[in-house]
């Protein structure tokens, strides 16, 4: 079996399962506390139906759109996802060659085992993002923005809703908590898992050794994470973002925004538009689903800052959904990473592509040739 014999993500979904030990996709399929983030992010998006318009010449339409000047070849953009690197050999890589082989924005976490280097290479001229963490070593975060603007990133997204580390309880009664510790669980996990052990861990012992985050400073930090130097800086305020504006020469969206004022607040403060996110439902579970809150953002910011929409996507009307809601594009998240675990590159490509083909049919049956064409009078909240 192979990527093409996968109909849509949830097949994808079931195929990574297979493949990955399962600490380690509870860590990707799940969120945190008692999952109700999860089921809340998904009944969002089902709860809005499609009011189609009719008999509008639908025969040639493009789903192609511009955002920040970039040319892309539909709405979305692969959103900054730090597992990649333990779900697939160089996993960063793999994503971002899908990304530049679709015609989207590939997003590289600060926590990343892909070097920004090695990134810049892959992406060869197609535009590319970075996610920046504040570290507790402030200074060596602006470093860190300084060498993605040098290695040619164009938009930093800087992530505003993770104060603190999130607790996931699953997490540690798997063993696949942060910082990993070997136990007789976490070990039969992966050595019932052969096809990952070997085809991931294996590959990274015989070339790089213990997989580590490139971006960490000095000494990149392990599997197990970074010293007390990269932990979270929850001590970040609006006058940070101020900084950052001043120092980061590329647009500049501050990501995890689920209120209006907040909104508001980033353009003020020099923001080029806000990404509306709950993180996947994994840091505070109960969050107002994204697509809840889009609206109300919308009204607040659209003429004056982009507007992302993060969390929760599983189908291609659900990219349309966002636009109908006011936003001019989205990020992928997990549906891709289900891909990417089960089939590397190939399995992150028929991701794209499946998301890609639902949506060019959502517009289709919706009445609308571009994704411009796609107004809020199409949905039914």
């Amino acid at each position: 079996m192979g990527p093409d014999t996968c109909h849509d993500i949830a097949d994808l979904r079931a195929a990574a399962r297979r493949r990955l030990p399962r600490g380690l996709f509870d860590y990707v399929d799940r969120g945190c506390d008692g999952d109700i983030g999860i089921a809340s992010n998904r009944a969002a998006f089902e709860a809005i139906t499609f009011a189609p318009r009719v008999l509008r010449g639908v025969a040639e339409r493009s789903t192609a759109t511009a955002l920040f000047g970039q040319n892309l070849t539909m709405p979305a953009a692969i959103a900054p996802m730090s597992p990649a690197g333990l779900l697939w050999h160089e996993g960063e890589g793999k994503l971002a060659a899908a990304a530049r082989i679709f015609g989207i924005p590939y997003t590289l976490p600060t926590e990343s085992m892909t070097g920004l280097d090695a990134i810049s290479a892959t992406m060869a001229g197609s535009p590319w993002w970075f996610q920046l963490y504040v570290w507790a070593d402030k200074a060596e975060s602006l470093r860190l923005v300084e060498k993605a603007a040098a290695a040619g990133a164009s938009v930093l997204l800087l992530t505003v809703d993770t104060a603190v580390a999130p607790y996931r309880a699953f997490n540690y009664r798997s063993g696949f908590a942060t910082p990993f510790k070997p136990g007789l669980r976490n070990i039969t996990d992966m050595l019932t898992h052969p096809r990952w052990l070997i085809g991931t861990m294996g590959r990274y012992a015989l070339t790089t050794g213990v997989p580590r985050m490139l971006n960490h400073p000095g000494t990149p930090g392990a599997l197990v994470g970074g010293g007390p130097r990269t932990r979270l800086n929850g001590g970040i305020t609006w006058q940070d973002v101020t900084e950052l504006r001043r120092l980061w020469p590329g647009k500049l969206l501050v990501k995890g925004i689920l209120r209006a004022d907040d909104a508001r607040r980033a353009i003020e403060v020099g923001a080029d538009g806000v990404v509306v996110s709950n993180h996947g439902a994994r840091n505070l579970d109960g969050a107002t689903p994204s697509i809840t809150a889009l609206p109300a953002i919308v009204a607040a910011i659209s003429q004056h800052g982009a507007i992302l929409l993060d969390s929760g996507i599983r189908h291609g009307a659900d990219i349309a959904r966002a636009l109908a809601l006011g936003a001019d594009a989205v990020l992928l998240g997990r549906a891709v990473l289900f891909g990417l675990s089960a089939y590397g590159e190939a399995g992150a490509a028929r991701a794209l592509h499946l998301l890609r083909h639902e949506f060019e049919t959502a517009m289709a049956l919706l009445g609308a040739t571009s994704p411009a064409e796609i107004t809020r009078d199409l949905v039914l909240p």
